[in-house]
């Protein structure tokens, strides 16, 4: 299309445009990342809970030690040679070009393999989220996924829910850059409006309730009166009146919010992303394909299960994971939205309440909003098919040479030794072009340590490669394009882009396209010159060819330019919008890679200070503290130069606290938190004293010897919150202050 040539022309737009795709570029590069060091924390996350009960022996400590290592910049013997580079260029482009070899291998894979093989697909061979062709090629082989699961699939009720490659697959889809940008630009303002609100409690679990009430009345007579008791189960508690005239109210308070979440949804509609869309439409028809007598509501069921439990509720519930908010919600706000997900959950699945029967009042919500939810399911599902775009770029694809994939050695390795694994179910005859490519590069080499695992640059082409002219004809005899149609799209594609470039030429209506092209012809830019002498050319074979008539000015080529030039003054305020919008997904996701290295950070703390205390081993009565600067060599503690390693005091206001969002809950009167502040000193590694003091008095308030170890475990164990019994601490945010403030000096 005229409109995107950009290439050659030096206006505002196209400015504007390479911005945005050097944008895009950078957004999709930023999203591998992050999703690499999810998997390192994840992989941690499971193994520091060992190294927490010191049940870990050397060598996997040194394992977690190798996901902490950084690349070195020695870039020697970093490529393959230039035939295996060829060779893997072959490859990748057939698996990038042709998706079935992809869909097949996702579900043979096991699902401790997933993980590495998502990595390579979503955001290598895939990795350019907004390039039309890529995207439609990722999008072609998740039909191909979903049309096995649902030929696979025996019970109905199972289809999509179990924790599959599949599932696995869709969840990490969502987590691409404009699956982001969606969830942030529709949900963050709601959240962020909804946990200020701290103090508002919509708690309606009756025991939960009825506890509350109880710890209240203890507070206030010091004792519970006689005969006052703790229920013994739900449906008693649910009984107490006291307890049903507290959660009538939270109730109505409670659905009115979830209906507020449902409408902001409903209406962010053709904010959704086109992949996300498409995929509800797949899973829509292969449905109606497959299960021809299931209701609507079954249909709707699945889509919502997708939609809502793979995609919109993850972020609800823990909007500081999807970098929604500044800080983690407190105790009544998390409740709150967690709540909101499950009444969501309810709607689009069928609700289930045989574990939460304290959701049952929830119903009136689900049964006043079937109807709507049902259909905005069923118009998300309302969006075109690519095929005759994606046919086109596949073409395009053919005879271009600049398609590159930035690649790690270990992303090749891996997927070699996967396609080899599987070769015969993949390509089973001796001819197919699969096996031919995987034969010729020969049995996978061994992993390569973490820090060589260099991303390479790797050019990607074709080794049946279509000469250009067979193209031509190609494209000519299956979209029924004649020749002349071709020189007519040309020549409307230059005329656009010499006024892009001299804007002025197009200000005398009506347009006289034979002075463009002479002004163009004897302009002082070589491009423009050229232009203009082909673009007169081409006028002359139009008239010949009976296409355009000179004579009423070729009314219908410059109705259609003026047309295209309408379009790109729509075209740049959209670009602008765009960039506006991506500079904010852009930062988001900026801002989670930067909280997965703080989270890195702490662990490779942790881990040094492990050694340094065990010399390697795990006797966790050995308390003995030793200095920085012990290192582990082979299992034995050699002891370099000792150094003091008392580190602090240092002193946080409540304020400060509250600001940087590691104090999430505060009993602390407003009148008094002026009077508040922290102290933390380190006597000694993987050691902290935090006090709390009131100004003017020598003696803390309350004093705590925390332990790293205790931190990580909280972490581990999900429990988000550290309760100082006045002021209560974002777990996450106190590991990141104490990393930035004490470990890094350790370093």
């Amino acid at each position: 299309m005229a409109a995107e040539q950009d290439i050659e022309v030096e206006d505002e737009l196209a400015k504007a445009q390479r911005t945005l795709r050097d944008l895009k570029s950078i957004i999709s590069a930023q999203s591998k990342k992050n999703f690499m060091l999810e998997r390192d924390v994840r992989f941690l996350d499971s193994r520091i809970a060992l190294l927490i009960q010191n049940r870990m022996a050397l060598d996997e400590q040194h394992e977690v030690a190798s996901h902490l290592e950084e690349h070195d910049d020695n870039t020697e013997d970093h490529y393959p040679d230039d035939r295996k580079m060829q060779q893997y260029g072959n490859l990748f482009f057939l698996l990038q070009s042709e998706p079935r070899h992809i869909a097949t291998l996702c579900r043979l894979v096991s699902l401790a393999e997933i993980d590495t093989l998502l990595q390579t697909v979503m955001f290598t061979l895939y990795g350019n989220q907004y390039e039309s062709r890529e995207e439609h090629l990722l999008l072609t082989m998740f039909q191909n996924v979903l049309a096995a699961q649902f030929e696979t699939t025996a019970e109905f009720t199972s289809l999509l829910r179990a924790n599959t490659p599949v599932s696995r697959m869709m969840t990490t889809y969502t987590r691409r850059g404009p699956g982001q940008s969606y969830l942030k630009s529709v949900l963050s303002d709601k959240i962020n409006s909804l946990i200020e609100q701290k103090n508002m409690n919509l708690q309606i679990n009756p025991l939960k309730v009825q506890e509350e009430l109880l710890e209240q009345i203890e507070r206030e007579q010091g004792e519970l009166p006689p005969g006052v008791g703790k229920a013994t189960s739900m449906e008693e508690a649910a009984a107490d009146p006291q307890v049903r005239a507290i959660i009538e109210p939270r109730l109505r308070r409670l659905m009115a919010i979830a209906n507020s979440f449902l409408s902001t949804i409903i209406e962010s509609l053709d904010q959704v992303p086109y992949g996300i869309r498409w995929i509800c439409k797949q899973i829509r028809s292969l449905t109606k394909r497959k299960y021809p007598d299931a209701s609507e509501y079954a249909i709707c069921s699945l889509i919502g299960g997708f939609f809502f439990l793979r995609f919109v509720n993850p972020a609800i519930v823990t909007p500081q994971a999807y970098m929604l908010v500044e800080s983690i919600p407190s105790n009544h706000p998390r409740t709150t939205l967690t709540l909101i997900a499950k009444m969501l959950q309810n709607l689009a699945n069928k609700p289930t309440y045989a574990k939460e029967a304290y959701m049952i009042p929830t119903n009136p919500f689900v049964e006043n909003n079937k109807q709507r939810i049902n259909r905005f399911l069923n118009d998300l599902c309302e969006v075109g098919d690519f095929y005759e775009s994606l046919e086109m770029d596949q073409y395009m694809a053919l005879s271009k040479k600049d398609i590159m994939i930035s690649i790690t050695p270990n992303e090749i390795y891996n997927t070699q030794s996967l396609l080899q694994q599987h070769i015969d179910i993949l390509a089973p005859k001796p001819t197919d072009h699969l096996r031919v490519l995987v034969t010729e590069v020969g049995p996978a080499p061994p992993q390569v340590p973490r820090k060589e695992n260099k991303p390479i640059e790797l050019p990607l082409f074709s080794r049946w490669e279509i000469p250009i002219q067979d193209l031509t004809t190609t494209l000519m005899s299956e979209n029924n394009i004649t020749q002349n149609d071709i020189l007519y799209m040309e020549a409307k594609a230059i005329f656009v882009q010499i006024i892009r470039s001299l804007p002025h030429l197009a200000r005398k209506k009506p347009m006289n396209l034979l002075r463009i092209a002479e002004t163009a012809g004897t302009a002082n830019d070589a491009q423009l010159v050229r232009k203009g002498i082909k673009v007169k050319e081409m006028l002359m074979e139009l008239e010949e060819a009976g296409i355009a008539d000179r004579r009423d000015g070729y009314r219908l080529l410059v109705e259609e330019i003026a047309q295209e030039l309408v379009h790109l003054g729509d075209l740049k305020v959209k670009v602008m919008e765009e960039i506006q919008s991506l500079e904010s997904v852009y930062k988001t996701i900026q801002d989670h890679n930067n909280y997965l290295k703080s989270q890195l950070e702490s662990y490779k703390a942790y881990l040094q200070n492990v050694r340094i205390q065990s010399g390697g081993g795990g006797d966790k009565t050995n308390k003995k503290q030793v200095g920085i600067g012990v290192q582990v060599t082979e299992g034995r503690v050699r002891q370099k130069a000792v150094k003091t390693h008392i580190q602090g005091p240092v002193k946080y206001s409540h304020q400060q606290l509250e600001r940087d969002g590691i104090l999430v809950d505060t009993q602390v009167p407003e009148s008094r938190q002026n009077n508040i502040y922290l102290t933390i000193f380190s006597p000694v590694p993987g050691t902290f004293i935090i006090a709390i003091l009131y100004k003017g008095r020598d003696k803390p308030i309350l004093e705590i010897d925390l332990k790293l170890d205790d931190l990580l475990e909280k972490q581990q164990d999900n429990v988000q919150l550290l309760d100082l019994e006045y002021i209560k601490l974002s777990v996450p945010r106190t590991l990141q202050l104490l990393q930035k403030t004490f470990m890094a000096k350790n370093k």
